[in-house]
């Protein structure tokens, strides 16, 4: 058997989790036992090398999308969504996720490391240790001053999704609805041009994968860092108003910018269901039309791992190996899988962040 492949990946929520899980966060974190998609010891031994950890803000009014699992599992469906956040209600509640994200550094003995250059990405990944990466899903921490995106920047962010799927004062995002286009609002806002030009500023990654489509090419027109959307799919593949059309593809690959593949199966199932329950031949499929599109320096993963059902045979981290060898049943040769599964993102980040 080949040894295991490391894979750097675009999108996680164990933050969240973790956070949720009160006093039971270290049995979570050291111990899992299969609770959840993700723990240290099963990383490990899975080739999880790294990734983006997303620091999320949940709605107080509602559950979110947990509540919803039934209608996407029978569509055509349209989610609403929540309201608008604050950010003087964002803010405390980042603050107390970033917290979680240190502990779970600090219980790791050295098995996991809060990174803020690749250097420090490939020196976690040389030793052995999971590398981190702060996210924040969702710009409802930053206040419309920005002087907040300065201070988490301090504190490690280094990659910030303009919106999750609600709205922010910078931003509309795209709903949950199947069939749909992302070409469901309107674009930023004047304070999410001025958030633009200022993670430019600070070299920020700037992720799309909850932008509407206009927003998406207000980004595209602003920005002079690579497009990115960290957890996100194929239109042409699943019509869903999450997946990016033909056009945001290419515009990702002409850029120098990367599409991290979503392994949740309502933006992977051509008929938009949620249920696990599938073969993973629509996988394959979304792999060969973003290498098609993007182009294979272009195309990572962006697993959404502690955040979504993911198909039954991939299922936790556990599953990556299994991905991997699917990748290699249909064809794709060792260098072109190094690359999907995380030399494509590490390259990314020094164009994105410097060395």
């Amino acid at each position: 058997m080949p040894d295991l492949v490391p894979v750097f990946d675009g999108h996680n929520d164990i933050v969240l989790k973790i956070a949720a899980a009160g006093a039971n966060r270290e049995h979570l974190w050291l111990k899992g036992e299969g609770a959840g998609h993700l723990d240290l010891p099963r990383m490990l031994s899975s080739g999880f090398a790294g990734g983006f950890f997303a620091v999320y803000i949940p709605s107080p009014e509602t559950a979110d999308v947990a509540s919803y699992h039934d209608l996407m599992d029978n569509p055509p469906y349209d989610v609403p969504l929540p309201a608008l956040i604050d950010h003087g209600s964002a803010q405390p509640v980042a603050v107390e996720m970033l917290g979680h994200l240190m502990w779970m550094e600090r219980a790791s003995g050295g098995r996991f490391r809060w990174c803020r250059s690749v250097a420090d990405i490939r020196a976690a990944m040389a030793a052995g240790a999971v590398a981190g990466v702060l996210h924040f899903e969702g710009a409802e921490p930053i206040g419309p001053n920005l002087d907040a995106l300065h201070l988490f920047h301090a504190m490690g962010l280094r990659s910030l999704g303009p919106v999750w799927s609600r709205p922010t004062i910078f931003g509309h995002g795209v709903p949950f609805r199947f069939p749909s286009t992302g070409d469901t609002g309107p674009g930023l806002t004047d304070l999410g041009k001025a958030l633009v030009r200022e993670c430019n500023a600070l070299r920020i990654m700037l992720d799309l994968s909850h932008l509407n489509e206009a927003g998406f090419w207000d980004v595209a027109k602003l920005s002079d860092a690579p497009l990115v959307a960290t957890h996100s799919n194929a239109h042409a593949v699943t019509p869903s108003s999450r997946n990016l059309s033909d056009r945001q593809l290419r515009a990702i690959g002409e850029t120098g910018g990367m599409v991290g593949l979503n392994f949740a199966t309502c933006f992977l199932r051509p008929d938009g269901r949620e249920s696990a329950e599938m073969t993973l031949d629509p996988v394959m499929h979304h792999i060969e039309h973003l290498l098609k599109l993007a182009g294979e320096d272009h195309v990572g993963l962006g697993s959404d791992y502690d955040g979504a059902t993911t198909p039954r045979d991939i299922g936790g981290v556990d599953g990556l190996p299994v991905l991997i060898a699917a990748m290699r049943q249909m064809g794709l040769g060792e260098p072109l899988i190094r690359k999907i599964a995380h030399g494509n993102w590490l390259r990314l980040l020094e164009r994105t962040w410097g060395a």
